[in-house]
């Protein structure tokens, strides 16, 4: 019996904050506006209390007045809220977008580099191959070249790894952004929702 009781009061109370709307006493306003114009109206009410009820009808409109244009900035600030929301959206996608590109065209990159490395090195068995009894001036000279080739290539390599690594410092920040963003919106639909309850 208790707990029936409970969940009636419970329910009770859902009802008339539903009907409060921001908690801030409009159902009551609007009762004591519509009991006070009833009275007003009233052919039994007395000439003396009718002038009182007269200053007091043009109280509660004032009131009921100032609740709806507070409402009314209230959802055009929620508009704009919304709308910047939205457009922080965009530019989030947009900019995970470019980043998923980004990496994409490093990792293009990276793949031809290595086969330009590998064709190079490729190119240089098949020359020695080919020349099988060069001199040895011709020999050092080659040699030389290759160990340019290759430093240029650990060079071009490391570069190629630091502008990946970037990237993906730049990609985990991002999705950190983001995940603070939610958070953050999240907090604010909560407090939102505690607001309205």
């Amino acid at each position: 019996m208790a707990a029936a009781a409970a969940i009636a009061e419970d329910e009770i109370i859902k009802k008339r904050l539903l009907i409060d709307g921001e908690g801030d006493g409009d159902d009551r306003r609007l009762n004591r506006l519509l009991r006070t114009f009833l009275r007003f109206c009233s052919p039994s009410c007395p000439e003396e209390e009718r002038a009182s009820l007269y200053q007091k009808l043009f109280v509660l409109l004032a009131q009921c007045e100032f609740a709806m244009s507070k409402l009314d900035m209230v959802q055009s600030m929620n508009c704009k809220e919304l709308d910047n929301y939205s457009s922080l959206v965009d530019k989030i996608e947009t900019n995970v977008e470019e980043a998923h590109q980004k990496i994409a065209d490093s990792r293009e990159e990276l793949v031809i580099a290595t086969q330009i490395r590998q064709n190079r090195q490729e190119y240089n068995a098949l020359a020695k191959v080919i020349q099988q009894h060069p001199d040895r001036q011709e020999t050092v000279n080659q040699l030389d070249k290759l160990s340019t080739e290759l430093t240029e290539l650990n060079t071009r390599k490391e570069q190629h790894e630091t502008k990946l690594a970037l990237r993906r410092k730049q990609f985990h920040l991002l999705m950190h952004s983001i995940y603070e963003l939610q958070g953050v919106l999240d907090d604010e639909e909560k407090d939102t929702m505690m607001d309205t309850s």
